[in-house]
């Protein structure tokens, strides 16, 4: 098996990075050949000296006397128009190699954020639970513009700075090879350098990259948890911990621009050693050149270190850019969400059968559900209940294939989840939790989400009035129409369940999964949801992960559970007649509305 050498993951990361570019091959080829014609006006501007300094002696000599219409050309008027021409015909490169390539660079932007973004769109669960937020925004923002750097940015210095040391070394051999040849010698010293540095830039660079990932997270945590913070008197804890992570970045950061700072005087050195025995040489082997040759070509000699320079320094873009992309070719190349499934059904029955069911999380040792066995009819009701990490949520978030379950079966109508189409499966489903989410928009687009978006007006406003949502909604500054904030933060708690409720209403599915939908809420709040709740579930299969007894009393069906697996089951008349763990848990006063542990 043959081992990968870094140079040879570099170069399959860097040519991977390339394929963004093809697209905009036009835009990159007029760019390059902006580049062409700008580094070739180097060898010209040396050129004009030799002419400037021969007509210092005599400006009357004519330049062009064979070419018609420039016999009577003299270097006094010459002279001067070359530069002025040659300098508009530099500027014409610069402008066509810049614009078109800040346009191939902006292009490459948007299609690699677009790419991570709609990725992080099809990922499965268990990504999001090893990865926090901070880290992948921070790769959508600070990542892709590094690479952009090594893609676009990078390859304008590769071009127009390699095309003008390839000019000016043309320019020279043709003047004088032998000096030419001696200089060389010194390239062997610049390529040594070059690629020791290149190994340092990489390692420095993704370690700030990590490090800038720490800064976003610590950042979004913040921001997110902002009211948590101030109640707590956090503000000492969370300035502290942000400053650790921006020192941590700042540190790496003053790293690598160390490295850069000791690395190029060094360069420029050697090949400044290398400029003073060519200035020894030429005035040494000086032979019957005439004294604008000699300035001409030191002139064009002296033009070299600049590009030189910067080609070696754009080794440090190219490794911030390759320990970029290779962080995101990471999350590109992530499996999406396995949906092997080929069944579809325009309305399910809503039929669920859970048979032998087995899971554990794939990085945890320990069995999160076992034997898991029960059958919720069509329109039944079926409560689970137990202690805090008993496995409920668990049992819901297998139900819409948020997780695979390693054996047993879930059946909606007799056909295993895992047969259905991902799509297809979840458009069955119906799901409130205590965490509701909102987004930052209008009440009815929050209401008609996703798959929903295009309902009807009329459609919208039964969802809201059946979610005993109306009386609140209709007191909003523009109604339907008004914009919630941020997850819903300008609506009470209360307010934010019953549109989530008033949302699984507009879905109409015939599975509904209520992950803890009532707790937390004040009496008023609960009344209002109970009854909305009541009226959602008319008809359908429900599955309630419950928080009150007054959501579990009307179950068809209560399973008990602890430690994964299914202790008790019935109704709650049965259940306190058994005097087991359900009858516990009642004797807690439940029946004063308290929470019940969650999972």
């Amino acid at each position: 098996m043959s081992v990968k050498t870094p140079a040879s993951t570099s170069l399959k990361i860097y040519f991977r990075l390339l394929s963004y570019v093809k697209p905009y091959i036009g835009y990159f080829s007029l760019s390059i050949l902006g580049y062409v014609i700008f580094a070739s006006t180097q060898p010209m501007l040396a050129g004009i000296l030799k002419y400037f300094v021969d007509g210092l002696s005599n400006p009357q000599v004519v330049l062009f006397p064979s070419v018609p219409y420039l016999q009577d050309l003299q270097l006094l008027q010459a002279v001067p128009l070359l530069i002025v021409l040659i300098a508009a015909w530099q500027g014409l490169g610069s402008f066509l190699g810049n614009f078109y390539l800040a346009k191939v660079s902006l292009s490459l932007v948007h299609d690699l954020r677009t790419s991570l973004f709609n990725s992080l769109l099809s990922l499965p669960n268990r990504y999001f639970d090893s990865h926090n937020s901070g880290h992948l925004i921070s790769r959508i923002t600070f990542n892709v513009t590094m690479v952009t750097g090594a893609a676009t940015d990078a390859i304008k210095v590769v071009i127009r700075e390699g095309l003008t040391v390839v000019f000016l070394f043309g320019y020279l051999l043709w003047m004088n090879w032998h000096l030419t040849l001696v200089m060389l010698a010194i390239l062997p010293v610049i390529a040594v350098m070059v690629s020791s540095a290149s190994k340092k830039f990489r390692k420095q660079s993704k370690k700030i990259q990590v490090a800038m990932g720490d800064v976003t997270h610590v950042a979004s945590e913040t921001i997110q948890g902002y009211r948590v913070v101030r109640s707590f008197g956090g503000e000492t804890y969370e300035s502290a911990r942000f400053e650790t992570a921006s020192r941590d970045n700042t540190l790496k950061q003053l790293r690598m621009t160390k490295t850069g700072a000791v690395y190029t005087p060094m360069l420029q050195l050697v090949i400044y050693i290398a400029m003073a025995v060519l200035l020894f040489l030429v005035l040494y082997l000086r032979g019957d050149a005439t004294a604008g040759d000699l300035v001409a070509y030191i002139t064009a000699a002296g033009l070299l270190p600049k590009p030189i320079r910067q080609l070696s320094e754009v080794s440090a873009t190219i490794q911030k850019g390759l320990a970029a992309a290779d962080s995101i070719f990471e999350q590109l190349d992530e499996a999406p969400e396995v949906d092997t499934g080929t069944y579809e059904v325009d309305k399910a029955i809503g039929r669920l059968e859970i048979k032998d069911l087995n899971f554990k999380y794939p990085s945890a040792e320990k069995q999160v559900l076992q034997n898991i066995n029960f059958t919720a009819e069509p329109g039944q009701m079926v409560a689970l209940v137990g202690r805090s990490g008993s496995g409920k949520s668990t049992l819901a978030n297998l139900i819409p294939r948020f997780y695979h379950h390693e054996s047993g079966q879930i059946l909606l109508d007799g056909v295993d989840v895992e047969d259905y189409k991902l799509r297809n499966l979840r458009r069955h489903i119906g799901l409130v939790t205590q965490q509701t989410t909102l987004f930052n928009d209008t009440v009815a687009n929050n209401i008609a989400y996703g798959d929903l978006a295009g309902a009807p007006r009329e459609a919208i406003e039964q969802a809201v009035e059946a979610a005993y949502a109306k009386e609140f909604v209709d007191k909003l500054p523009q109604g339907l129409d008004t914009e919630v904030g941020e997850n819903g933060v300008l609506l009470s708690g209360g307010q934010r369940q019953r549109l989530a409720i008033a949302r699984a209403l507009l879905k109409d599915s015939p599975v509904l999964v209520l992950d803890e939908a009532t707790s937390a809420l004040d009496t008023e709040s609960e009344r209002h949801i109970q009854a909305a709740l009541d009226r959602v579930m008319k008809g359908r299969t429900t599955l309630v992960i419950a928080h009150r007894l007054s959501t579990i009393e009307k179950a068809d069906l209560i399973l008990v559970m602890d430690q994964g697996q299914i202790v008790e089951r019935g109704t709650h008349v049965e259940l306190l007649a058994l005097n087991g763990y359900y009858a516990r848990l009642h004797a807690l006063g439940l029946d004063e509305n308290a929470p019940l542990d969650h999972a």
